[in-house]
C-alpha cells in the first residue's frame, strides 16, 4: 500500500509503471517520493515499497 497525492493505493512496481497506470505523461510531471525529488532518468529504476508516499505534480501550459 502506497500513498499518492494523499490517497491510499494498492500498487507495487516502479515509478514509471505507476505513472502509466495513472495515465500521467512522464515528461510533464514531477515526482516526489518520501520528500525527495525523483529524477526522470530514475523513474524506470525506482521501485515503490509498502508505505511509500508520493506527490505527483502535473505541469499545465496556458496563457
Amino acid at each position: 500500500m502506497i500513498t499518492v497525492n494523499g490517497e491510499k493505493l494498492d500498487f507495487s512496481g516502479t515509478v514509471s509503471e505507476l505513472l502509466a497506470v495513472m495515465e500521467y505523461n512522464g515528461k510533464r510531471v514531477a515526482v516526489e517520493l518520501n520528500e525527495n525529488i525523483v529524477s526522470k532518468a530514475e523513474y524506470e529504476n525506482t521501485l515503490l515499497d509498502d508505505g511509500d508516499k508520493l506527490e505527483i505534480v502535473r505541469f499545465v501550459g496556458g496563457g
